[in-house]
């Protein structure tokens, strides 16, 4: 199968988590004997934190001006299989139009923040990477997020054909890293700032902080404000490219997840955040959401944190404790979200959707040869 993406980044993981994901995804379908060309514009924010030049199986190609690379777009998509366009890509209306008058036999959106484009939707902000149309010109539009996303994306957008591809972790990029000696900090938080989040990062991990002022805690991540409310015993590691990401984890006793807003208030969005420290071992405390038990057993497999004093109690459970449920939640992410796993996904989706576009399409030239 040959791919066609117009994507936001696969060439740097700075202030986003498309690339990461991406990565995996575009690595697994190589390994089943796929091949991908991505579009990416080449702007300076992510130039300046390029971490990516090149992948097995991907073509990257970097423009700077959609008029300049329509043509190549065009050729690239003449004999494709599949054409796809993901949210926040810059060109995301052109790149929609383009597929839809080519002769790409299948044609995807992949919406890798459901979420905020449903909240920016129904505050009548406007979706400059969502053709006018709506969704209904694709055969299938996949979601990073699950539950009443899928109605939603069909009922305000015209999607057709609606189906998950949570995210993933890739176990070659992320896995338990051991160093002689202890571990450096208590409790650990890797992401980008987002206001959204804040409140929750404020009750779970500074106010814990505060409380405990003999314990480590370090935050990795762009983006972070000169007013962030930092304490005495809270560490900061500016944004960290993904090949750091498992050093970063196995520094710590623990480690947080913090739901941006939208997602927590939609469910079924799980952070690849989450299947990193996972894969590499580490025991994860998280917010709570809907569809969470979905992925992790609370209890079992995740911590879970409403408070201050839920991070408090965490921190203060034996190692053997931790080194159970860090066990746990591992066995459960290799056995069920790499991006082998979603790899599979993806081409069951592909197959299915095409089975039932050329259904219509034979459905659709037999009207119109019954009515001639």
């Amino acid at each position: 199968m040959k791919l066609v993406v117009f994507g936001l980044t696969i060439t740097s993981s700075w202030g986003n988590g498309h690339a990461t994901l991406l990565r995996g995804l575009f690595r697994a379908l190589h390994r089943r004997g796929h091949r991908v060309v991505f579009f990416e514009r080449d702007v300076n924010y992510y130039a300046s934190h390029r971490d990516l030049w090149g992948l097995p199986g991907v073509q990257i190609e970097l423009y700077c001006d959609w008029t300049a690379v329509e043509q190549t777009a065009a050729a690239a998509l003449s004999d494709a299989d599949v054409g796809m366009v993901t949210s926040y890509c810059p060109d995301g209306v052109a790149a929609s139009e383009l597929l839809f008058s080519s002769n790409a036999p299948l044609r995807i959106f992949y919406d890798l923040d459901t979420p905020v484009t449903l909240d920016k939707l129904a505050a009548g902000e406007s979706l400059n990477y969502i053709h006018p149309s709506g969704l209904g010109g694709f055969d299938l539009v996949l979601s990073f997020t699950g539950g009443i996303a899928l109605q939603e994306l069909q009922h305000r957008l015209g999607a057709r054909r609606v189906a998950p591809l949570y995210g993933s972790v890739d176990p070659e990029a992320h896995r338990s890293i051991s160093e002689p000696g202890p571990v450096k900090f208590d409790l650990s938080y890797l992401g980008t700032y987002a206001k959204d989040r804040q409140s929750a990062l404020q009750e779970l991990f500074i106010n814990a902080a505060a409380r405990l002022p003999e314990r480590r805690f370090v935050i990795g991540g762009a983006g972070y404000p000169q007013n962030f409310p930092w304490g005495p015993n809270i560490f900061f590691k500016r944004h960290l490219e993904p090949g750091q990401h498992s050093r970063f984890y196995c520094s710590s006793r623990l480690t947080l997840n913090v739901t941006r807003a939208a997602m927590a208030r939609m469910g079924y969005c799980p952070s690849g955040r989450l299947f990193e420290a996972a894969a590499c071992g580490v025991p994860i405390i998280s917010d709570e959401w809907e569809g969470l038990e979905q992925f992790f057993e609370p209890g079992k497999e995740i911590l879970l944190a409403r408070s201050a004093e839920d991070t408090i109690e965490a921190l203060n459970s034996s190692d053997e404790e931790l080194l159970r449920i860090a066990r746990a939640s591992r066995q459960r992410v290799l056995d069920t979200c790499t991006a082998d796993h979603r790899a599979i996904e993806f081409e069951n989706e592909v197959v299915s959707a095409g089975s039932r576009t050329r259904l219509v399409q034979m459905s659709a030239q037999t009207q119109h040869s019954f009515e001639a």
